[in-house]
């Protein structure tokens, strides 16, 4: 089933998010559309280009700066958080200026080459897990004894069609990195907390590291994949109302939404195949 995405009027009036990867994009449309809805937000971005190289830190700045001149409180912080030490400095440079953390958003990432499995090189899978999975892993670490403190945190991870889907073909390293975003995003929704919520996206939208694929496989006439539409959810996600959804996985394009859900079935014909053969 898809459902329509709705505009909300959320109030996040009081609240702190840290947006990484937030110069550009997908992340500089959350961070945005969060100082929109009255939440306090971090801009993290170390400036990479979609290969992970050419940093500048200058793009945290100016998203930031946009906000300020929108009538928002925002801040810019260029933590690299490919690792633990660079993803806990955010946390903490997010907790020194404004004393909470209420909202995390795990959006950073980058494409990488994009090799074939048979192609692929070691040094392109570890960058692409240091940011996609070290990334937010080391955030939500961070985050977790603080919002636990407070009795609130909404985390809101970033994962892709890319891994969750069987017809969409993907770079192995990037595939892998998502998938296991998922899995983190599983476990994190039970060790949580009272109070605190953990949710991943998967976001279709036009930005500079999706548009190659789009471009070529074709965007249906009269189909808006602003970045602003998945915004909308991740918004949706971070209010007081939404505290009941954890450990879920909506998927958003357009506008629309729909749920991944994993299920274990017993009906396929995989199934069926290996009881036959086991005789069971």
């Amino acid at each position: 089933m898809v459902w329509e995405v709705p505009v909300v009027a959320a109030d996040l009036g009081g609240r702190v998010a840290l947006v990484t990867g937030a110069g550009r994009g997908l992340g500089e449309a959350h961070a945005r559309e969060l100082a929109r809805a009255g939440a306090t937000v971090v801009v993290n971005d170390f400036g990479v280009d979609i290969n992970g190289d050419a940093p500048d830190f200058a793009v945290a700045e100016r998203v930031a700066a946009a906000i300020r001149a929108d009538g928002g409180k925002a801040v810019a912080e260029t933590s690299d958080i490919a690792s633990f030490a660079g993803a806990t400095g955010a946390v903490e440079h997010t907790v020194a200026e404004f004393g909470r953390i209420d909202i995390l958003v795990n959006n950073a990432g980058i494409i990488g080459a994009g090799s074939a499995l048979d192609s692929i090189t070691q040094d392109e899978l570890e960058r692409l897990l240091a940011v996609h999975t070290v990334g937010t892993v080391g955030a939500i670490a961070a985050a977790l004894p603080h919002m636990r403190r407070a009795g609130f945190g909404r985390i809101i991870n970033t994962t892709s069609e890319a891994s969750l889907a069987t017809d969409i073909a993907a770079g192995a390293a990037y595939a892998a990195a998502k998938s296991a975003v998922w899995g983190i995003t599983m476990s994190a929704s039970k060790e949580a907390g009272a109070g605190i919520t953990v949710n991943a996206v998967s976001p279709g939208a036009l930005t500079r590291m999706s548009e190659g694929f789009l471009l070529e496989s074709g965007i249906p006439d009269g189909l808006d994949l602003s970045p602003v539409q998945v915004s909308r959810v991740v918004v949706a996600l971070c209010t007081e109302e939404a505290g009941r959804f954890t450990g879920r996985v909506p998927h958003t394009a357009g506008g629309f939404v729909r749920e991944y859900v994993l299920r274990r079935r017993d009906d396929t014909d995989l199934a069926e195949y290996l009881r036959e053969q086991l005789l069971l």
